[in-house]
């Protein structure tokens, strides 16, 4: 533009010399024949010279004032004004100019489209949903995340059409943009795939005007599964609790209004000696369970002999095996290398284990303990001829406070705690542990442990 100008100008002071040396030359010819003509003719001359100097004279204070007083001030407002200014000089003159804007055009036009990419590839791998609309209700935008969450069809491709199967939840769109601080920007909706959280943002214009909606949709399934699993866990812990008190309370009273039996007055003692020790039993494993929880559990971590622990573990159930006429026999089934892990607590896992299985299986039943080695685990195999477990309750076994049958376990002196901690120790140990069962036909529990990288390497070597 800052040529264009000049350009105008220069024709208008060369239209201005032609107009003048026309004038010059009629007034010449005007006066030819006249006395003194030629003396009209000269001085006709001169003022044409003086006039086209005081002509370009003008011109150039024109172009001056002109250039500061207008296209300079035009010129800066443009390029504030518009980000692509650098397309007035696309008919400049000057090729290392054009070729400099080209280059500077090319760069913009491919961080722009970079930004673009990267954005477009942030959004479809995102694990939260992104749906976007305008004025009109038309979807504009949407990842595979949302359609998967909100199971969408390729049909479904404005705002009615996605969320008029939630009626009950008042989704409207122009509530969302119009009453925006009347509205709630989150709906909560379930489905097939779970629990969603819906917000909704309408965004707007550099003049704050509204031009669509954003709805981003986060899967909160497992959130809802865990509040579900605190409420239920407190009510579990007041109910274990509150039965013992009960009990204590009652026979306490009934002992402090007197009682003249002294057997009676032993047989009620004894009862509430049970509930307090029962009580106690389950404060413990509550405390267990934290200390695992928090990452607070000390760990005796040692290289040991999971054959030789396993032995020891069911030696302890002797005594108990005999009274049952039951049969239980530890087999090592192989050399197996060396474990590193907490031994008291895998100690403690086996032991639960094994008690499960003798208290589980009917008298003149069969329990037999495998110890084994598959790749880079050992494992102990604890397997029973009792009385099983449906496949309903399998998935559940180790949660907290779960119990197959309440009443049978509440009777053995059962928490409901104890596959749990044991699940919390093995996994803490960089193990698992898992579980078959068929009623009437069994159980089966599974423990895997890595073994220690030294005997690793010494048996990769062998």
């Amino acid at each position: 533009m800052k040529n264009y100008h000049f350009k105008l100008i220069l024709v208008f002071y060369v239209i201005s010399i032609i107009v003048i040396f026309a004038l010059g030359i009629c007034i010449s010819l005007a006066f030819r024949g006249v006395p003194n003509s030629e003396e009209i003719t000269m001085k006709t001359l001169t003022y044409t010279f003086v006039a086209i100097a005081v002509l370009g004279v003008i011109s150039i204070i024109t172009t001056f004032i002109s250039y500061k007083k207008m296209v300079e001030p035009m010129s800066r407002m443009l390029k504030s004004a518009n980000p692509y200014q650098k397309l007035d000089y696309l008919e400049s003159d000057d090729n290392d100019d054009l070729n400099g804007v080209i280059s500077e055009l090319r760069k913009d036009l491919l961080a722009a489209n970079t930004q673009k990419l990267q954005t477009d590839t942030i959004l479809k791998h995102m694990t939260d949903g992104v749906i976007a609309f305008n004025m009109d209700g038309d979807v504009t935008y949407i990842n595979p995340a949302a359609k998967y969450m909100l199971e969408l069809k390729d049909t479904d491709n404005t705002f009615d059409k996605i969320f008029s199967r939630y009626k009950d939840k008042d989704i409207n769109m122009e509530k969302i943009i119009y009453l925006e601080n009347w509205t709630s920007p989150e709906k909560k909706i379930i489905n097939k795939q779970g629990t969603m959280n819906l917000f909704f943002v309408p965004f707007k214009d550099e003049i704050n005007r509204p031009t669509g909606v954003m709805v981003v949709v986060q899967d909160i399934t497992e959130h809802v599964k865990l509040n579900e699993m605190r409420k239920e866990f407190v009510a579990d812990v007041s109910h274990e609790l509150k039965t013992p008190l009960t009990s204590i309370k009652g026979f306490s009273e009934t002992l402090l209004d007197g009682v003249d039996d002294k057997q009676t007055e032993r047989h009620f003692l004894e009862i509430i000696n049970d509930n307090a020790d029962r009580m106690e039993k389950l404060v413990q494993d509550l405390l267990t369970l934290s200390k695992y929880d928090n990452q607070k559990a000390t760990h005796n971590k040692v290289e040991f002999d999971l054959g030789d622990l396993a032995k020891r573990c069911a030696e302890k159930f002797e005594i108990e095996v005999k009274k049952k006429h039951q049969k239980l026999e530890c087999l090592v089934t192989a050399d197996v290398p060396k474990v590193y892990a907490d031994i008291d607590g895998i100690e403690r896992v086996i032991i639960n284990i094994i008690s499960n299985s003798v208290k589980y299986t009917p008298d003149g039943g069969r329990i037999d303990v495998y110890v084994g080695f598959v790749h880079n685990d050992a494992y102990v195999k604890i397997k029973d001829t009792g009385v099983g477990i449906p496949s309903k309750d399998l998935d559940r076994v180790f949660d907290r406070f779960y119990r197959v049958d309440k009443a049978r376990t509440r009777k053995m002196g059962g928490t409901g705690l104890g596959l749990s901690i044991a699940k919390e120790i093995i996994e803490q140990n960089d193990g698992s542990i898992s579980i078959k069962s068929e009623i009437g036909k069994g159980t089966e529990v599974v423990i895997k442990i890595p073994v220690s990288k030294q005997e690793k390497n010494e048996s990769e070597v062998e």
